[in-house]
Order: structure tokens, then sequence, then C-alpha cells
């Protein structure tokens, strides 16, 4: 009699942690994405082209994806989104797709290589990137022509080249660049090495720069936030655990970290 009763009890209590198992405990700071659409269980490995913008804001998304997805691995390619828009129509294999502005985004949908109406999931402003302190006393785009004042653009085909060119255009400012980067990453870089005074970037990128690096906001750039589009590829290798990716960023738990990141909410 004692032996039943103890199998009885044994069996109920490992019901009780199966049950358990989605929700008890949880208290950690990763959110859970939401889960596949049609409940199926997610494998495979996932690829990301996405906005050099989104590095560590992706890059955290793909932590949480794979914690909760074992055994699933993410990959990013994070570039300019107007070389990873040609890459993608040439027909480099993705399954989500990633731009820093809906230009970039037409470019791959206009291809036929999105499936469906891409979703827009943040929005992003510039602002003057300086060294910490701001030792050339810069305020606003004005100064970025003082005699003397080394300055580091994005080339006008990305995202943050065709902001600047429309934020310099709307303030009546021409600067002169002494270079023009591929993407906001390498003019930050720029900035960073000390070879610039400042760098027209997203406001994002300056956070996600830590301490050496200040931001000087400017009332133009918001007249020139750039929308971020995402969509499934129709010709991704993996399209559940694409989809899945794409749903987890869309999700609440990934504007979270987007917001955390200093994006605007779309």
């Amino acid at each position: 009699m004692r032996a039943r009763r103890f199998r009885t009890t044994l069996a109920a209590l490992t019901v009780l942690a199966v049950l358990c198992l989605p929700g008890c405990g949880s208290g950690g700071e990763t959110a859970s994405p939401p889960p596949a659409g049609d409940g199926a269980r997610i494998t495979g490995d996932v690829t990301v082209f996405a906005a050099a913008s989104l590095a560590e804001s992706f890059t955290r998304l793909g932590r949480d994806f794979e914690a909760a997805h074992p055994g699933v691995r993410v990959s990013f390619s994070f570039a300019g989104s107007s070389a990873l828009a040609n890459q993608i129509n040439q027909g480099a294999p993705a399954d989500v797709f990633a731009a820093a502005a809906p230009a970039n985004m037409k470019t791959v949908t206009d291809a036929g290589n999105g499936d469906g109406t891409p979703a827009t999931f943040a929005r992003n402003q510039l602002v003057i990137a300086v060294p910490e302190g701001n030792p050339g006393g810069l305020t606003g785009l004005a100064d970025l022509t003082r005699p003397g004042v080394k300055v580091a653009l994005c080339a006008e085909q990305v995202p943050c080249g065709a902001a600047a060119r429309r934020v310099l255009t709307a303030a009546g400012v021409r600067v002169t660049p002494v270079t023009l980067e591929r993407d906001v990453k390498a003019a930050l870089s720029k900035l960073r090495l000390g070879e610039v005074d400042a760098a027209l970037v997203y406001r994002t990128d300056v956070r996600a720069a830590g301490g050496d690096v200040d931001g000087v906001e400017f009332p133009e750039s918001a007249g020139a936030a750039y929308e971020y589009p995402i969509v499934l590829l129709s010709d991704a290798p993996n399209v559940r655990a694409g989809r899945a990716f794409v749903d987890l960023v869309l999700s609440a738990a990934g504007l979270a970290v987007l917001t955390a990141a200093g994006f605007q909410a779309p």
C-alpha cells in the first residue's frame, strides 16, 4: 500500500512539473518570443540581413530567440541597407531582411523577393556625434561648416547618408565631409579613432558607443526620422524560423529591446 501511494504521489508531482515548465520560476530579464503561429517546433538556422544600426539590438534579440528555441542558431549580416538589398536581389541566401529605410526595402520587394507586406517596427533619428565632452563646442548643424571642423557622413546610398542630406538641405547648411562611409558604424568609427571631429549618425549608435561619444541633438532631425521595415524573404531557406523571428521583432518583447537601445516606437 505504501509503495502504491508513493508511485501515485510521484506521478502527480511529475505532471505538475511538466505543466509548470513554461511559466514557473520566470523572473529572468529575457522576454520569451511569441510562439510560432502554427505551434510547430522551430528548428534549423536563421539568417537575418539587417541594417548596421540594428547590430546591438538585433544581437540581443537573436540571443533571446536562441534561448527560446534550443538548438536554433541565428546568424546576422549587418551592413548598409542598400548593400544588403543588392545582395538579396543578387541571390544571397537569407530568411529575413530588416532595413533602415523604406526605399531600400522597396528595392527588394519590387524585385519580388519579399514574402508579403513589410512591417514597420521602429523609427530612428540623427544626432551629431562628437567626442566625449564635446571639446569643439558644437551645438547645431551650422557648426559643422566652421573652418577646421572635419565631418564624416554616410554615403547617400545608405539611409544615414540620405537622412543627412535631407536635414542639411532643410536647414540650408552645406557641409563638405572629409569622408563618406559605407554605413553608420563606419562613420562613427572615424570619430572614435579621432580622424574626424563630428559625424552625423543615428541616436541609437551614439548610445551603443558608450561614454566615449556624446550626441548633440538638433531640431531638424525630427523631420528626417527614418522608419525601419522588416520582411520575410520569398526564397527564405527556413520559412518557419524566419517568420518566428519577424514575429519576435514585432512583438512587445521586441519593442522593449529596441526602445531600450534608443529606437522610437513605429
